[in-house]
């Protein structure tokens, strides 16, 4: 369990009222420092990451006793590992002695992790199971069990998405996703067999700050038009007319009452070339044939009027539902992230589709995809020109929506035009109040004046 420190002021130069000014909903403006300050980094890793739900594995990657998957909460290194009888344990990969990784894989099946520096031995748990010279060296007195790996309080799944809390006074994760269920199911329940990783983990390191990366996946359909088209043009199949990328116009955008969480679609069902064009034309046509017992089990307007989705769940898990890509901003300070992407298809498709579907992803948004290029090269520039102190000074205007929120009795509310900033101000409020040490029970209200 991570202890909450609300007297912020005591450990850094930036007290609970200066890091809520960063954030005016009110008037839709955004400080730039949130994005470049130091000090505001380390503050992030206890009071964001240290707090929140945070995205683990898939349960796709640890299917059998003794698998694992060695992943990230925050800055700290974790194992997560399938026990005997099914559930998911996680701890810190570190060994208690001298603090080195128990495992440099990224996967594997182990009945044990051994540290390469002194050997202490731990099982799938992360108890502390073996010391060498135990006897000699320790006299007999070493009390094995008080030196096991720092478990993950809490580790919660939700529709194969693998979650783990530090804090043991976090709600639950059904209470934290709250509506986002509605969404998050679109892409991750359309069948009993639910879905699955295909192939690996693209990694890679841009230098940019995370929350540039979460924000545009909760809320931002606004540069799509513009720095996509390109891309969008490029991958069209010969003989079909440009007219078909137009971006389309119409669709909602929700935002999380309170958690940070965000979405944003097309409500025209019309973008069947366009997806095709992105995944592949087997994909598009397994994805229309299969709409009858998905309606059955989602709903109509889930299954034809949610499309060309962008979802975060706060803070850092981020997915494309149709494209299929997820993945984690993994902060690594305040200026650069590791980006790890993942393809996931529906588990019950064919072979052959769910093949076509991985390399569509991979071909649009991995380290080399012609849609991801756009989008670090945004991020990294903004990046680049913060380093000015005149230019960390300039308030960003987050006013797009302002005011203007609707209800649809298709979709959980909030909701705004799909072109709105209203998530983002989800996303930057819920970030701003954990940052200035609120409860999580104070955290549960939401907040007045963000629309």
């Amino acid at each position: 369990m991570t202890e909450r420190n609300p007297d912020i002021a005591a450990t850094s130069g930036w007290t609970p009222r200066d890091i809520r000014a960063l954030v005016d909903v009110k008037t839709g403006t955004l400080d730039p420092r949130i994005y470049c300050d130091e000090e505001l980094y380390r503050i992030e890793l206890e009071q964001i990451f240290a707090r929140s739900w945070l995205f683990l594995a898939h349960r796709s990657q640890i299917p059998k006793a003794g698998d694992f998957f060695t992943t990230y909460m925050g800055e700290d290194p974790v194992i997560v590992s399938r026990q005997k009888d099914g559930s998911v344990a996680a701890f810190l990969n570190q060994c208690r002695h001298r603090g080195m990784r128990l495992s440099r894989l990224d996967h594997g099946n182990a009945k044990y992790f051994t540290c390469s520096y002194h050997g202490w031995s731990y099982d799938s748990a992360g108890k502390l199971v073996n010391v060498p010279m135990e006897k000699n060296g320790y006299c007999s007195k070493l009390n094995k069990a008080e030196w096991g790996a720092v478990r993950v309080p809490r580790i919660a799944e939700y529709k194969g998405l693998i979650f783990g809390c530090w804090d043991a006074e976090a709600p639950e994760l059904d209470a934290y996703l709250g509506d986002a269920k509605f969404y998050i199911d679109v892409m991750f329940d359309r069948s009993d067999a639910g879905t699955e990783v295909w192939g690996g983990v693209h990694k890679w390191v841009i230098p940019c700050n995370w929350k540039f990366a979460a924000e545009q996946f909760c809320s931002d359909m606004y540069h799509a038009p513009l720095s996509h088209m390109s891309a969008i043009l490029a991958v069209l199949p010969d003989g079909v007319p440009p007219e078909a990328a137009q971006w389309p116009t119409e669709g909602l955008q929700w935002r999380s009452p309170n958690a940070g969480h965000g979405t944003g679609f097309h409500t025209p069902d019309d973008q069947g070339q366009l997806l095709a064009a992105i995944v592949g034309s087997s994909v598009a046509q397994y994805l229309m044939e299969s709409r009858p017992r998905v309606a059955e089990r989602l709903g109509n307007a889930r299954t034809t009027a949610v499309n060309g989705a962008h979802m975060t769940i706060f803070p850092t898990c981020s997915f494309l539902p149709g494209i299929n890509t997820l993945r984690v901003w993994h902060p690594r300070g305040p200026n650069e992230i590791e980006v790890w992407a993942l393809a996931i298809v529906d588990a019950d498709a064919p072979q052959d589709v769910k093949d076509t579907w991985g390399q569509g992803i991979t071909r649009s948004f991995s380290p080399a995809g012609l849609f991801e290029q756009d989008d670090g090269e945004n991020w990294i520039e903004v990046q680049r020109v913060l380093r000015g102190a005149r230019a960390r000074r300039q308030p960003f205007n987050m006013q797009m929506g302002l005011g203007n929120e609707k209800s649809d009795d298709r979709f959980p509310g909030p909701l705004s035009y799909v072109f709105s900033e209203a998530a983002a101000r989800g996303l930057y409020t819920r970030w701003a109040r954990m940052m200035a040490g609120e409860s999580h029970a104070e955290l549960a209200r939401p907040h007045e004046g963000v629309s």
